[in-house]
């Protein structure tokens, strides 16, 4: 999600596949809170947000029979061992958001993304104007589910907007990790996040001492190249952004908003607000990037990034409006605040479709590409996506060229909170049955019952963080 919270490869002639939606009537939004949904996807429960948590919640993560979901006030540990009974086990109260979490062994990370007094989980806000002021990364050990443990805080360069796990290679697996840290909104009178800020910070883990972790190093993804005002310093690397309103404004690059890494392939895609970029982590430590692609067409704020399982394509999304406006309308149309589906050809992104859902929301609905995973399907490309309260889609991409919605899941308006404040934050499927994290409503367990995706209940996951991409095994491997 975006957060103001302080204050190369064109497009081209490529053509545009879509799904065209047609004018929303009043009667095809479901009332509020209504259930609409496909006939192959079943509610198996909703789990109520934990009253201890007041905030809105925020990303997931899995392990074993455990969810990991994180809210802006902390975090909620949940048991899935029986997801038609998934129950909360505890919920950890430390302010800060967006706390999104992924896991690790017995660790659990959290990202804050907002300026606090001091790193504790009693801090509170403070301008990040002031030296002191901290954010960054924070440390559990959630070995007692019941009982998590803070361990540590590392204070990087504008916060963590978000973080990616990149486990290390060989001999150094065992003993270390690595965060690639995502994070943006430099200004020049912030200490700790002066512009330019073209860079991601790396955070190293020693997993025999995590509270040893500390900031390895700030590598510049993109590097500044020329002066084209005359000052003698040089612009800022990556793209300049469009300053025009909402909704023909483009964002310019300034770090990453999220990184995905498929580590068995030594690979990285990052969505950094003004462009994608493709990533070669063979070395953990030195992450070099290899191709860039941008959309000075449609794309407004390029969010997240996802491989197929064969590492040949990249969904990269557009949050248009920053998840706080309603983008899934006949104004805004179908091709933005949408998915972009890219093929990696020659080690270049090679633009194929865009994919948007075709119900159009009310007015009050927040609506935009969010967070997803695959579903493993042998033999095909089939992704679980959040779309705020524009719900969650089921959409195969086996052909690029031609992404097609085979199942959806939403409620109508949610009046539970503020008009375009509610709705699903991200959708993961694990080990049979598709989670949604709600930002007002709670833990959201569906299973999707479809002759397309069915084989994928047999493919079982001891650990699923999204930025951090495992393979499943495909035809004749």
């Amino acid at each position: 999600m975006f957060i103001p919270r302080r204050a190369l490869v064109l497009l081209g002639t490529a053509v545009a596949l879509t799904i065209t939606a047609l004018p929303a009537q009043a009667s095809d939004i479901p009332a509020p809170g209504q259930i609409s949904k496909s006939a192959n996807i079943e509610h198996v429960t909703n789990v109520p947000k934990p009253a201890a948590l007041a905030d809105i919640h925020t990303d997931m993560a899995f392990q074993g029979d455990y969810a990991y979901v994180g809210n802006y006030q902390g975090f909620s540990i949940y048991d899935i061992k029986h997801p038609k009974r998934t129950s909360l086990v505890s919920s950890v109260v430390c302010p800060g958001g967006q706390m999104d979490v992924s896991v690790y062994g017995d660790l659990l990370f959290g990202s804050v993304d907002s300026s606090r007094n001091n790193d504790s989980c009693q801090s509170t806000g403070q301008s990040a104007r002031i030296k002191e002021s901290w954010e960054g990364i924070r440390i559990f050990d959630v070995k007692d589910k019941a009982n998590p443990v803070y361990v540590k805080a590392v204070e990087t360069n504008c916060g963590s907007h978000t973080h990616t796990i990149v486990p290390g290679k060989g001999a150094d697996a065992a003993k270390h990790v690595y965060l690639y840290i995502s994070s943006y909104g430099p200004a020049a009178d912030f200490p700790d996040c002066k512009t330019p800020h073209d860079l991601i910070s790396i955070v190293k883990v020693p997993l025999d001492n995590p509270a040893g972790a500390t900031v390895l190093s700030t590598p510049v993804l993109f590097p500044p190249t020329r002066d084209t005002n005359g000052d003698g310093v040089p612009d800022d690397g990556g793209f300049a952004g469009v300053p025009l309103p909402y909704p023909n404004g483009k964002s310019a690059t300034s770090g990453c908003h999220d990184i995905t890494a498929y580590p068995e392939k030594d690979i990285a895609a990052g969505a950094c607000m003004g462009e994608g970029i493709l990533m070669d982590i063979s070395d953990r430590e030195r992450p070099v990037v290899t191709t860039t692609v941008r959309d000075e067409v449609n794309f407004a704020f390029w969010h997240s990034a996802t491989f197929n399982n064969a590492g040949t394509k990249v969904i990269f999304t557009d949050e248009l409006g920053g998840g706080s406006r309603a983008t899934c309308n006949e104004a805004i149309g179908p091709n933005r605040g949408a998915n972009a589906y890219y093929d990696l050809v020659g080690g270049q992104l090679q633009f194929r479709s865009y994919f948007k859902i075709a119900r159009h929301q009310a007015d009050t609905e927040n609506c935009v590409a969010h967070n997803g995973s695959l579903i493993p399907v042998k033999g095909k490309d089939i992704m679980v996506q959040a779309w705020y309260q524009g719900g969650i889609s089921v959409v195969d991409f086996t052909d690029s060229s031609r992404p097609e919605e085979i199942a959806y899941f939403e409620r109508g308006p949610d009046t539970t909170a503020p008009p375009l404040s509610g709705g699903f934050w991200s959708a993961y499927y694990y080990n049979g049955y598709i989670y949604g994290s709600d930002f007002n409503l709670g833990l959201d367990v569906l299973r999707i019952n479809d002759p397309r995706t069915n084989q994928a209940k047999s493919v079982k996951f001891d650990i699923l963080n999204a930025q951090t991409q495992p393979s499943y095994p495909e035809h004749g491997r």
